[in-house]
């Protein structure tokens, strides 16, 4: 079975492109989404955070104060550091338990963070979701009320997008209207089940 890797900076439209590959029928595995499920409460990878950052980051019902971890992450690289280690082990180790469940041509794995944990191995093929930073910056201040200073110091933290797009052996440009988009998508789902298929 062959493994997408789908990445793209905030804001580049990585949920979308995932529900129009998914109206095909192809599986959609989402790290964002494992990695919540990870940290709900009582779960072992949350009582590892709290070992780690203090008692701070769970809210009196047990669940994770992702405001005030994600301000401790995004002052201190080293913490930041010691957040991932503890958490993209268990990702890409679900990912892949929930890979070999999968009986489809090829699998859609939706990683933001696939360049930055140097993890491309993983993956058959990087699909990289590209946009100018502009539109990253005001898509993400609707979505998320977020200040223009805040998504701009989330961009600095990922790959710069020269960087993705050297990775990228499939590019989609998500600038444009929504029909493009679904023809972009369109013709790498032939072309990814044809490689599935000659593979």
């Amino acid at each position: 079975m062959l493994k997408i890797g789908l990445t793209g900076g905030i804001g580049s439209g990585k949920s979308t492109i995932s529900a129009l590959f998914s109206q095909f029928n192809i599986p959609i595995i989402d790290a964002d989404i494992i990695a919540h499920q990870l940290v709900e409460p009582h779960k072992p990878a949350l009582l590892l955070l709290k070992k780690q950052f203090g008692d701070n980051i769970i809210n009196p019902d047990h669940s994770l104060n992702r405001h005030y971890l994600r301000d401790l992450v995004f002052s201190d690289k080293d913490k930041k550091k010691q957040l991932e280690s503890i958490l993209h082990p268990l990702i890409f180790q679900q990912m892949q338990a929930e890979c070999d469940q999968q009986n489809a041509p090829y699998v859609i794995l939706s990683i933001p963070l696939l360049i930055e944990t140097k993890m491309t191995s993983f993956v058959d093929r990087i699909l990289v979701i590209d946009c100018p930073v502009e539109t990253q910056i005001e898509r993400v201040k609707k979505r998320d009320q977020l200040s223009a200073e805040r998504i701009l110091s989330i961009i600095s933290s990922q790959a710069s997008r020269e960087t993705r797009l050297s990775y990228a052996d499939d590019l989609i440009d998500n600038s444009n209207s929504s029909s493009q988009l679904i023809e972009q998508v369109k013709k790498f789902h032939h072309q990814y089940i044809n490689s599935a298929i000659s593979s």
